[in-house]
């Protein structure tokens, strides 16, 4: 009798565990971007970067053309306060959303979609790590 609480208080305990782990591992990926400034979301990665969404643009065109990525397509919202850069690198559709955050900083994200439910989240973030760095 004492083995079958035993076992149910330690799978009670697995079960909590395993609730609790969702949000152990964003806080860990929280605190490993706030090192970074660069924030994984569920379809890349983005971050507030240093920078008037002018120099930003130019920034992201460079890392297009760095990487052998042809811009195919832009759009210019809110006079100009809101930018979107498209490109194609094989497979991928490469996406990078600027939006003006004052006179010095832009939130930045960067997507690259395989397919519909697909999206390459390590290639996006070694982008926008490139935006951010590039100078």
């Amino acid at each position: 009798m004492t083995s079958i609480r035993n076992w149910r208080a330690l799978c009670a305990i697995v079960i909590g565990l395993a609730g609790a782990l969702p949000g152990c591992l964003a806080a860990g990926a929280a605190a490993a971007g706030a090192g970074t400034g660069v924030y994984l979301t569920s379809r890349g990665a983005e971050s507030i970067v240093a920078g008037s969404i002018d120099d930003v643009e130019k920034r992201a065109r460079a890392v297009f053309e760095a990487e052998g990525i042809p811009v195919t397509g832009s759009q210019v919202e809110s006079s100009g306060a809101k930018r979107e850069l498209k490109g194609r690198k094989g497979d991928l559709e490469i996406t990078v959303s600027m939006e003006q955050q004052g006179a010095t900083a832009t939130k930045t994200e960067v997507s690259a979609r395989k397919n519909v439910a697909v999206w390459d989240k390590d290639y996006a973030q070694l982008l926008l790590g490139k935006i951010v760095k590039q100078k």
